[in-house]
């Protein structure tokens, strides 16, 4: 019910842009919520071994089982970790900030541990206990709510390194238009004209969606000189998103962002290494016969192998293209590689007007919490935004209109305490529960 509810847009999404039937695609996106219930299954699997073993008690392991089994559904066969149960938090702001000293998993690992609480409330078999479990998960609520107040008073964030003003542009390109040959040029002209717009509204680095045109940009002579040639003129960079062909045998394709500088060169290429399955490859195709028509419809595009800082003058900068906002650890890798402002660029018009915008959205305003960096985010047909170290949302646009957003951002250094451990809450519980469950065991055999 939980993944069918969140999820629910994928099924359209495989009707409208996979070339797949009603029945198929409800198949396809059902098979996809199957998967995922999994983890949570494995959850109340080794939760009911656990209490079988050591009786209500086990109840207070629940938050490290649970935990391990959302740690394991973001990095298992690729991963998915779409809608974490730390993302619950996302606009509440306080105890968002727990995510910049123990990331989207410690948020996790909070909620959990306060319905723990409450579930032990109903079964502990002392009064003692039960009033000691509550008044532990209140005093956690408690204390990271006034912890994070203090942080977001203390605001030191917003006043450090060196202020910047940047520019998205979103150029509200539906889906089904986007390769239409009559729109092409149309197109284009559009996303030079808002570029033109924020570099005049004083952009110094102006942030182009996935995919933005219908043209490759090194495969078309009129599109990169345009492109360079506006970057010349306005002297900004210019982050263009777009596909990339390596003349390999066979041809090798990725998607991929350019960076372009004032004097026109490119400076950096990135190529997305995280790809979205049945979006730009299938994974398993055999098993997946009986959706053709997405196989075939489907890029078959290839990871890249390395993460890339921009070089924004002297302030290295990274991104993200799409679906990879929602990986911590891919983003705090670039942090730790010296990245002093995070973008992500993505096309989201795959999704419509359903719910996905806006939980991809909030999904990457965490990873600005986690790194204690800007975020600046440019989306096709929305929601961009800017987005600052704590979370706050400075700048957002709405959906299927275009917009120009320029806003100030800082380039910063400092490291947050997720940003030097990772994921070291996932790791504890991963361990603690294969620890409880050989204990478990152990102890089934013992009676």
């Amino acid at each position: 019910m939980y993944f069918a509810g969140t999820l629910y847009w994928v099924g359209d999404v495989m009707r409208t842009y996979g070339g797949l039937n009603w029945f198929v695609s409800i198949a396809v996106a059902l098979v996809l919520v199957a998967y995922l219930a999994l983890y949570p299954a494995l959850f109340a699997l080794v939760c009911s071994r656990l209490l079988a073993a050591f009786g209500p008690v086990a109840l207070l392991l629940s938050p490290a089982v649970w935990v391990a089994t959302e740690f394991g559904r973001a990095y298992l066969f690729s991963g998915f970790p779409w809608v974490l149960l730390g993302y619950s938090q996302a606009r509440a702001l306080q105890i968002a900030q727990l995510a910049s000293v123990f990331g989207i998993f410690g948020l996790s690992a909070l909620v959990a541990t306060v319905n723990a609480a409450l579930a032990y409330l109903l079964f502990a078999r002392s009064l003692r206990s039960r009033v000691l479990t509550v008044s532990v998960a209140i005093g956690c609520v408690v204390a990271t709510s006034v912890w994070g107040t203090l942080r977001l008073n203390d605001n030191r964030l917003v006043h450090e390194g060196t202020s910047l003003l940047v520019g998205t542009v979103q150029g509200n390109v539906p889906q089904d238009e986007k390769w239409d040959a009559t729109r092409a040029s149309a197109i284009f002209q559009r996303y030079l004209r808002l570029t033109r717009e924020a570099a005049s509204r004083g952009a110094r680095l102006i942030v182009w969606p996935e995919s933005s045109t219908p043209f490759l940009f090194e495969e078309d002579p009129f599109v990169r000189d345009s492109i360079r040639g506006l970057a010349v003129q306005t002297s900004t960079y210019i982050l263009v998103g777009s596909d990339q062909i390596e003349r390999s045998q066979p041809p090798r394709y990725y998607n991929a962002a350019f960076l372009v500088g004032p004097d026109g060169r490119t400076l950096a290429v990135y190529r997305k290494m995280h790809l979205v399955p049945f979006g730009e490859y299938v994974p398993l195709k055999q098993v997946f016969f009986f959706a053709a028509p997405l196989v075939e419809a489907v890029s078959d595009f290839s990871p890249g192998d390395q993460a890339v800082l921009l070089p924004f003058g002297s302030h290295p900068a990274s991104t993200a293209i799409c679906f990879e906002i929602v990986y911590p650890d891919l983003v705090r890798r670039v942090v730790l590689a010296g990245s002093e402002l995070l973008t992500t660029i993505t096309n989201d018009a795959w999704f419509g007007s359903s719910s996905a915008p806006y939980q991809h959205f909030e999904q990457a305003s965490l990873r600005a919490i986690e790194e204690g960096r800007y975020l600046v985010r440019s989306a096709n047909t929305g929601i961009s935004g800017i987005v600052d170290p704590y979370g706050r949302v400075l700048q957002q646009s709405r959906l299927f209109e275009p917009a120009v957003l320029v806003g100030q951002v800082r380039t910063l250094t400092g490291l947050t305490l997720y940003a030097r451990i990772g994921d070291l809450v996932a790791y504890v519980a991963a361990m603690l529960t294969f620890v409880a469950l050989v204990a478990a065991i152990f102890a089934g055999r013992r009676r």
